[in-house]
């Protein structure tokens, strides 16, 4: 008997789109990265079963750059599914893909936090966005719903994502700006429910990996820009043009859910061994 077939859950992070002509600091054409990163997963096989973004989607959340993002999001393969970040403005996300049920999910307040049942695995969003601020937070009614979620299901393998990461990485500046508020009840929760199979981060725009509890939180590059990393912590907040990517995370039954990164652009092979 053959076997199962792999699940494919593809994260974008950190895509940072503008309006259309416009480049990011004058240097950084998030754009055409992310048109690239699009491909790449199109050309994916298997092709994924869903797209997740994980935060930072438009640079500004004007209508005008969700508007930009969703034409350049278009070509995807299977549903998406999109995250806000520190730089979103969930209204003008709500308003941007209206057909998006998922985005009103949450039944209180504001907060975009969903739940979707793929292929032998559960993902739970959730939203760290403190409006106006570049740090983030997870307050008692977005941990009591999460808390109140994972509840729900006890059995399914389930992967938990959410934009700032709940862990310091050593890169001061942005430890500074990663989540103030909430992160040991986070971990205290994901610690009472064993069927989180991972944690899924952006922000970072790198690929770093910690672990929370009893599984392992991951960051994955941008399609775009990297933050520089300084681990000393004598340099400005700088970025660099380090190697693009986007991560995927592979199952078969939930419980083997292995995490990959990708690099985004033209690369000499494959050569067979």
């Amino acid at each position: 008997m053959s076997a199962p077939a792999p699940q494919v859950l593809v994260q974008l992070s950190d895509t940072h789109i503008t309006v259309p002509g416009r480049w990011l600091d004058g240097r950084i054409d998030t754009a055409t990265a992310l048109a690239r990163a699009v491909q790449a997963v199109c050309r994916l096989r298997p092709a994924p079963v869903a797209v997740l973004v994980s935060g930072d989607l438009v640079d500004a959340g004007s209508p005008e750059e969700y508007a930009h993002l969703r034409t350049l999001l278009a070509p995807l393969p299977g549903p998406v599914y999109l995250m806000p970040g520190n730089h979103d403005e969930r209204g003008a996300l709500r308003a941007a893909f209206a057909d998006h049920p998922y985005l009103r999910q949450m039944e209180e307040g504001d907060f975009i936090q969903y739940t979707v049942d793929l292929p032998g695995l559960r993902l739970v969003a959730l939203d760290t966005v403190v409006p106006g601020a570049g740090h983030g937070a997870l307050c008692q009614r977005r941990l009591d719903w999460l808390d109140a979620t994972l509840t729900q299901a006890p059995g399914q393998p389930t992967l938990v994502a959410l934009h700032h990461p709940p862990f310091l990485t050593h890169i001061e500046h942005m430890d500074a700006l990663g989540l103030r508020e909430g992160r040991e009840a986070f971990e205290a929760i994901i610690r009472r429910h064993p069927q989180v199979e991972r944690i899924a981060c952006g922000h970072l725009h790198r690929c770093i990996q910690a672990r929370v509890a009893h599984t392992v939180a991951i960051t994955v590059p941008s399609p775009a820009h990297q933050v520089e990393l300084d681990l000393v912590g004598d340099h400005p907040a700088s970025y660099t043009f380090e190697p693009p990517g986007f991560g995927l995370h592979v199952w078969t039954r939930g419980t083997d859910l292995v995490s990959h990164v990708m690099p985004v652009g033209d690369f000499p092979g494959p050569f067979a061994f």
